[in-house]
């Protein structure tokens, strides 16, 4: 832990790793294969669509589009990082944070002056800062981007400053999160509210006997289910795209039309920056970057998971016997989507798209929608063992850790930790290598 605010989390968690023997080895993950690959069963044009999407995805974003090596126009006057691939990049295009934090070379680039924060570091991972309260005590919850175009080459004039993140961090109002993977995530969306619905009334005894409720997040203009984000905040990929771009990059869009930051002498582009391109002469590059974006993610494949060993056959077995299914769902199934591809597909993603209260060891303080404090979706199993960060702030590349941070005051999984604990050690090395094959 390098940071306060992550010391403080850490050690605030109600339920110490105690084994009565050695716990199970933190096994490395598993190199990239085939991940970041199309969905199998794609048409001639809609892998078009999603190589164009790929392209886009992987582009450099400059404030004028100038810096060499950049493509695209809009970034800032705020920021977190000038690619989308930057953040979602591990073990392929599309994925996590990746070891190596682009983000400390973003800080600085062309010419910025920005100072970078003592929680982001070059060994990542890559985080997102909100804070928790505003000046005033009332409540915050909004991304305060690391960095600004002050300094840069192409930013001449600009003159604002980062957020005081040091004061913030000492205080405890500044709270991290990590980029979520993006494989699998058009199955995620085709899945129905009525299978989410009915998978969540399933298994009643055992979920009321382990203490385990959850409930949905949902979209405050529609009504339906949301399901993207470490909250589920989001509604669509779309959303979750347009969101990102004007956030983590500060860019404009047809979806979000204005600057976060409007400080006269920092607006340097007509808005939206991002558009529907009317006088192209083909598709898909007349489509805005994040109908592109969405599209990428709409067909990008889940990942595969690696053999099972008899060890990691036994953990799948334990994962079930201790009750982490009944969150984790393994496998739930889309409806009828226009994709063949995407249309009535199993879904093999290991969770069941709820929000569980995780307990003051997880507590962030921020409430999205009809998520609370300490109310986080069932993070997706699918594709863990090739991961390098755990939990929603990254704070541990432990699998071990991960498990145990599951359980603290008021959590839904304090049970199911206590089952785990009360594992023999080669049973608990069991379940790990079970997950870490997914």
């Amino acid at each position: 832990m390098t940071d306060k605010l992550s010391l403080f989390l850490f050690l605030s968690l109600a339920a110490p790793v105690v084994f009565g023997q050695a716990p199970p080895a933190p096994a490395p993950p598993r190199g990239p294969s085939s991940t970041g690959k199309p969905l199998p069963g794609l048409d001639a044009a809609q892998l078009a669509y999603f190589t164009d999407g790929l392209n886009r995805f992987t582009e450099m974003v400059s404030v004028t589009g100038t810096q060499p090596g950049a493509t695209r126009a809009g970034l800032g006057p705020r920021f977190n990082l000038n690619s989308c691939a930057g953040c979602h990049a591990y073990p392929a295009v599309g994925g996590t944070s990746p070891q190596v934090n682009p983000q400390v070379a973003a800080g600085t680039a062309y010419g910025a002056t920005n100072t970078i924060p003592a929680f982001i570091t070059r060994n990542g991972p890559v985080r997102a800062v909100r804070f928790v309260l505003h000046p005033d005590g009332s409540p915050d919850g909004g991304v305060h981007d690391l960095f600004v175009i002050t300094g840069r080459a192409d930013a001449a004039g600009c003159q604002i400053a980062q957020p005081d993140f040091a004061t913030a961090a000492a205080q405890n109002n500044a709270v991290f999160r990590i980029p979520t993977p993006l494989f699998g995530a058009g199955l995620v969306q085709a899945i129905p509210d009525s299978a989410i619905l009915a998978n969540a009334a399933s298994d009643g005894p055992a979920k009321a006997a382990l203490g385990i409720a959850g409930h949905e997040n949902r979209s405050a203009n529609d009504g339906t289910i949301t399901r993207f984000g470490w909250k589920a905040q989001n509604k669509s990929l779309l959303m979750f795209a347009g969101e990102a771009d004007n956030v983590e990059q500060g860019v404009t869009s047809e979806l979000f039309p204005t600057e976060l930051d409007e400080t006269p002498g920092c607006g340097f582009n007509a808005t939206p920056e991002d558009r529907t391109n009317y006088t192209a002469s083909s598709l898909p590059r007349g489509i805005s970057d994040i109908t592109g974006f969405s599209a990428f993610m709409r067909f990008l494949a889940p990942p595969q998971p690696g053999p099972l060993s008899p060890s990691a056959r036994n953990g799948q077995q334990i994962f079930a016997d201790i009750g982490c299914s009944l969150c984790h769902t393994p496998v739930l199934a889309t409806g009828n989507a226009f994709e063949p591809a995407l249309q009535n597909q199993p879904v093999h993603l290991y969770s069941d798209l709820l929000l569980h209260r995780m307990g003051a060891g997880l507590e962030d303080g921020i409430v999205q929608g009809d998520a609370q404090v300490d109310d986080w979706r069932t993070a997706p199993l699918w594709g863990l063992g090739q991961r390098l960060f755990y939990l929603h702030d990254g704070r541990t590349s432990d699998l071990v850790e991960a498990i145990e941070a599951h359980a603290s005051q008021n959590s839904e999984a304090n049970d199911v930790v206590a089952n785990f604990n009360a594992l023999p050690a080669s049973a608990m090395q069991d379940l790990v290598n079970f997950l870490k094959s997914l």
